[in-house]
């Protein structure tokens, strides 16, 4: 999601400058050390402008340096930052907060990119009555065994049509990427504790059915550009 440029205001990720990239920005993007998020943040920072900043959270600290170095080595003028921080905890979420205050006042004013990418499937051997920990629940927060996974996407969908509507001079997207060649699908194919379901996403994989993560990362920035879809929407990778 982004803030909206005001009248007179330089134009933003949907608008290219004559140069091909985007006026400069801070962009924020959770889950970079790997998958989805990996492949997104080479999408993205080659056209985030000279003078922009890049934040990379993840938990991995060794992926997102590794990650941080190729991104700098780009020559584009771009500072790219990287904390390694689990969001899924307390603990985590105070380390990205104060990277955030450290980072962004540094950074372009009036302009923001966040991608909320970081995520879990959970305990997917579980099934919904197995769910008696309340730590387990609180920490992570529909496929059989993925109550947890499934509950998280809705409620964020929910958030972020609401965000839309409170916050006219945000910009929200809800992209659903498809089923992506990750790690996280090889756990679904082999840990989900449904059978049928875990049969499911196999055959997602030996039927050559799982989609490049570049691939639906480049649909997610094409729809940045053309910054078209309503504020809140929910699009989904098969219907761009």
């Amino acid at each position: 999601m982004e803030p909206r440029p005001g009248p007179g205001a330089e134009p933003g990720p949907g608008v290219r400058l004559a140069s091909g990239r985007w006026a400069a920005s801070a962009c924020v993007l959770t889950g970079a050390s790997r998958g989805f998020g990996r492949s997104l943040a080479r999408l993205l920072a080659p056209r985030l402008g000279e003078g922009s900043v890049l934040l990379l959270l993840a938990r991995s600290a060794e992926a997102l340096a590794d990650l941080a170095a190729e991104l700098r080595s780009g020559g584009t003028g771009l500072r790219v930052e990287c904390v390694a921080a689990d969001l899924g905890c307390e603990q985590g979420l105070r380390r990205a907060v104060a990277a955030l205050r450290e980072v962004l006042p540094a950074a372009p004013p009036g302009r923001l990119l966040l991608v909320n990418n970081a995520g879990s499937l959970g305990d997917i051997s579980k099934s919904f009555l197995d769910l008696t920990d309340p730590d387990e629940i609180n920490s992570y927060f529909p496929f059989k065994n993925w109550a947890l996974y499934c509950s998280g996407k809705a409620s964020r969908d929910m958030m972020f049509q609401v965000l839309a509507l409170e916050e006219p001079d945000v910009r929200v997207l809800n992209y659903a990427p498809g089923p992506l060649d990750t790690d996280m699908q090889l756990l679904a194919r082999t840990k989900t504790g449904d059978p049928e379901m875990r049969q499911f996403f196999q055959s997602l994989q030996e039927s050559g059915q799982l989609i490049d993560c570049t691939v639906s990362a480049q649909k997610l920035v094409n729809l940045l550009e053309e910054d078209t879809f309503p504020s809140g929407a929910h699009v989904d990778f098969y219907n761009v």
